[in-house]
């Protein structure tokens, strides 16, 4: 494979969390990174970015989309509400633990050489200009084309005329009244618990007769929309305007000085001794209780919030000055999500339906129809979603075997899933028709622990075998085995993927997965699922890369391989494709092999601690990443291998926690038209020159741009184009 040139740039970001050029924001000489002098060794905090300030990068590359006016209005919303919701998770688990470390007086260096403090530290600077950014652009920018291109009016209260001020004052009394619980603070009222990422208004009051001023906190009751409908369509109002300009019904007798919006952000980085614990579903139980009122790390305050009200808040949670972050405009963007919800089609991208994956289209009558294991008897199928449809390829799989009356077992691993999955439904038939099913439903997953708990109880109550994860690990793997009784003898069928097992977050992420009847594979799936619900640690794989105990030992091998074809004959190539690249010993591996010239490309969508083209280390790495319609979520690594490529799929990111911390499996895609398949998907991703961002040596993420009178389509758009004629890559 031949690498591709790359285009001009106009965009940039930088590596210290903060966009340069067109958001002309300076950069700290603190977090600028440090030139490294030759010869030094490979475990130089300066060969490093700070993950912390990565991962603000990334979400800078997803704000981009909603300021890019080349993406349709509504999704400019969606993308806004996207970063918002994403800077939420990042507080929680990310700068609470970092908030958690600090506490504890956690001393220990990061790779880039920085302790917890110094981190937080830069956090905060790079966060506040997103801040900034994101309530500038939906004040100035999107609120105001909401309006005037679509007819979307969100209003505030002055805006309001006297007939829509009473129907609000009707709507306040019927739906919002009953519910609101005013919680005063006094020697009789202390201060109230209030729940993670709740809205709620601070309200001054004062006593007319003694002349008094007192504190009362109201919660937002947000929990059926933040947007309150008004009479006249695709007219709104936030709902906690309503709220507030109603407080004196709520407060008889009292004068209401005024009333401000706050939010705050719980840590969600709770840890346990899972090798203590007797039952592991009542520690996750006991976990997410804690969770709900765990230490404050940030509150969000509206700007005109006085000083005293702030500073009586931030003693009550037990907050530094540094964790307020102060806003212009309605708190929590992320709610901005049911506006891009609007059914107002002109203003979102062109629908796309998934097509039925060529291999597994065929025409006949339905009693003569080919099942999906006639197919894979055949050959190996690969799907690529959200392009070719998760209902008529993974779902039927799973639905096909749970009505065979040749299909004795079916065995999953379940990491997350929809509220109403079909795949869960299937799992329940098939144990229902009297098939042996077993599934490994991860209580772990974070943030997904009580979905998952309430799926592992219904599987069991319709006769699935469950087991609730594995002490110490997370299995993170997207495996599915099926036994099936052919001829007297007993044949395996599999599916290994990069995604979980979610119809709708198909239709989102890109995802790859392979269908296999290959028996070799089919012998690793059992051993895996031995392994995964008894007690075989020692499990030995023909074919697949399992992690924790050989997927970081099969890497390195690869690689260093790759660098013994490139000395021998000149012809060594690695490209990487995945969410994330933290874990020094696998970048510490790919420094070397750049040294000794292996051309290596790496398509990072999100957080990546390597410097990619530093004179003497990392001159033949190039690393892009691509953020567009869809959110990049496969995983697909390729190695040269002197012309027979190695190529493999599955879970697991080259990051620390995945490699030594979770079951991941690894699966290799061996049949040439499917080699060919994934190499071309490379080069076209490698090939993007408008949704592809470059990171630089010094820390710049620069958006690629076409030439001069090229006409260029994003990769995502390439494979819509591609579809849309049935002729997927």
């Amino acid at each position: 494979m031949a690498r591709t040139a790359t285009g001009t740039a106009s965009e940039t970001i930088r590596t210290d969390g903060r966009p340069s050029d067109r958001l002309a924001f300076a950069v700290p000489q603190a977090t600028r990174p440090r030139p490294v002098p030759p010869g030094r060794p490979l475990d130089d905090p300066r060969l490093y970015f700070n993950r912390e300030l990565s991962w603000i990068d990334f979400n800078w590359r997803v704000l981009f989309q909603a300021l890019d006016p080349r993406v349709p209005l509504l999704e400019r919303v969606r993308f806004l509400a996207i970063t918002s919701t994403n800077l939420d998770e990042f507080f929680r688990k990310r700068y609470g633990g970092l908030k958690r470390q600090e506490a504890a007086g956690v001393r220990q260096l990061s790779p880039d050489g920085r302790t917890p403090t110094e981190q937080l530290r830069l956090i905060r600077e790079a966060l506040r200009p997103m801040y900034d950014c994101m309530y500038r652009l939906w004040r100035e920018e999107l609120r105001p084309a909401l309006a005037r291109e679509a007819g979307v009016h969100v209003l505030d209260y002055e805006q309001l005329d006297e007939a829509q001020r009473r129907y609000l004052t009707r709507y306040f009394e019927e739906q919002i009244f009953p519910v609101l619980t005013p919680l005063a603070v006094d020697p009789g009222h202390p201060f109230p618990l209030i729940s993670n990422l709740s809205l709620s208004l601070a309200v001054l009051l004062r006593h007319p007769k003694q002349g008094t001023e007192h504190f009362a906190r109201v919660k937002v009751p947000t929990d059926r929309g933040r947007w309150v409908p008004l009479e006249k369509p695709l007219h709104f109002v936030p709902l906690e305007e309503v709220v507030r300009h109603h407080l004196p019904e709520v407060f008889r007798g009292m004068e209401v000085q005024g009333a401000w919006a706050f939010r705050i952000t719980r840590n969600a980085d709770v840890r346990r001794a899972e090798e203590e614990a007797e039952d592991l579903i009542a520690m996750i139980a006991e976990e997410l209780r804690e969770r709900r009122f765990a230490p404050v790390v940030r509150m969000e305050a509206e700007h005109t919030m006085p000083d005293r009200v702030r500073q009586l808040l931030m003693e009550e949670l037990e907050l530094d000055p540094e964790d307020l972050f102060e806003v212009d405009g309605p708190i929590d963007l992320g709610d901005c999500q049911a506006l891009a919800e609007l059914d107002l089609p002109a203003f979102r991208y062109e629908p796309w339906e998934p097509i039925i994956p060529p291999a597994l289209v065929h025409e006949g009558e339905a009693q003569d129809r080919v099942t999906i294991f006639d197919i894979l008897r055949q050959r190996d199928v690969l799907v690529h979603h959200p392009y070719e449809s998760f209902a008529a390829s993974v779902q039927r799989f799973l639905e096909e075997a749970a009505d065979d009356p040749h299909v004795l077992a079916i065995k999953q691993t379940l990491y997350r899933t929809s509220s109403d999955s079909p795949i869960m439904k299937a799992l329940m038939r098939a144990a229902e028709h009297g098939k042996q099913v077993a599934v490994l439903v991860e209580v772990k997953a974070r943030f997904d622990e009580a979905n998952n708990i309430e799926w592992g109880q219904q599987l069991e109550r319709a006769g699935v075998h469950v087991t609730y994860g594995l002490v110490g690990l997370k299995t993170h793997a997207k495996v599915t085995l099926v036994v099936r009784e052919e001829n007297g003898r007993l044949r395996t069928y599999g599916h290994i993927g990069t995604g979980n097992y979610n119809p709708e977050t198909a239709r989102q992420y890109a995802d790859l997965g392979l269908l296999t009847g290959r028996e070799d594979i089919g012998r690793d799936l059992v051993n895996l699922f031995h392994f995964l619900t008894g007690f075989a640690p020692e499990q030995q794989y023909q074919k697949l890369l399992v992690a924790p105990r050989d997927l970081r030992p099969a890497l390195v091998r690869l690689i260093r391989q790759e660098v013994a074809h490139h000395q021998q004959h000149g012809n060594g190539r690695i490209i990487a494709k995945m969410n994330g690249l933290d874990d020094v010993g696998i970048i510490q591996e790919l420094y070397r092999a750049s040294q000794a010239g292996v051309p290596i490309d790496l398509i990072v969508r999100g957080p990546c601690r390597l410097r990619p083209g530093l004179k003497g280390y990392s001159e033949t790495i190039r690393v892009i990443s691509i953020v567009g319609r869809f959110l990049e979520h496969s995983r697909v690594y390729y190695f040269h291998n002197n012309g027979d490529p190695l190529i493999y799929i599955g879970s697991a990111d080259w990051m620390r926690r995945n490699l030594d911390d979770r079951v991941e499996v690894l699966a290799p895609v061996e049949d040439p038209q499917l080699r060919r398949r994934l190499t071309r998907l490379l080069e076209l991703a490698l090939e993007d020159h408008r949704t592809a961002w470059e990171l630089q040596p010094d820390g710049r993420y620069v958006l690629r741009r076409p030439r001069e009178g090229e006409e260029a389509l994003g990769f995502q758009e390439q494979l819509i184009v591609r579809g849309r004629v049935h002729k997927p890559v």
